[in-house]
C-alpha cells in the first residue's frame, strides 16, 4: 500500500478529508481504490445538497464492483470534481490528488473526530 498522507483525516469507511481554508475536500483512500480495482464510473452528490456525516451519498463503480461513498462530515456540497466524469481512472492513478467533491459550511468538530494518519494505519491493520 502506498503512503498515507499525514495532513489528511480519514473515516473508517475509507474516505479522506483535506481542509483548504473554509472548504473540505473529500476523496477515497488508497485502500478503497485498491479494493475496488479499475474505477470506471463515479457518481456525485448534487451541488448545493446538505449532507450528514456517515450518509451514503453516491457510488463508485469499478470493473469488478460498485461501492458506496459515505460522506465523512456534515456539510453542503460546494462542487464536484467534473474531471472524474470523463477520467474516473484518475482515482486509481492517485486517489489523494483527485478529490470527489468539496464541502462548505462543514462541521469542524466532526472533522476533528476523524482518524489521523497513524490511527487510520492502525485501523487498516485490523482489517
Amino acid at each position: 500500500m502506498s503512503g498515507i498522507p499525514g495532513q489528511l483525516k480519514y473515516s473508517k469507511e475509507h474516505e479522506w478529508v483535506r481542509l483548504d481554508g473554509n472548504l473540505a475536500y473529500v476523496g477515497i483512500t488508497d485502500y478503497a481504490q485498491e479494493s475496488l480495482g479499475e474505477v470506471v464510473f463515479v457518481e456525485f452528490p448534487e451541488v448545493g445538497e446538505q449532507l450528514e456525516a456517515d450518509q451514503e451519498i453516491a457510488n463508485i463503480e469499478s470493473v469488478k464492483a460498485a461501492s458506496a461513498i459515505y460522506n465523512p462530515i456534515r456539510g453542503t456540497v460546494d462542487s464536484v470534481n467534473e474531471e472524474l466524469t470523463d477520467a474516473p481512472e484518475l482515482i486509481n492513478e492517485d486517489c489523494y490528488a483527485h478529490h470527489l467533491y468539496i464541502l462548505k459550511d462543514f462541521d469542524m468538530s466532526q472533522f476533528e473526530q476523524l482518524l489521523d494518519a497513524s490511527s487510520y494505519i492502525e485501523y487498516l491493520e485490523t482489517l
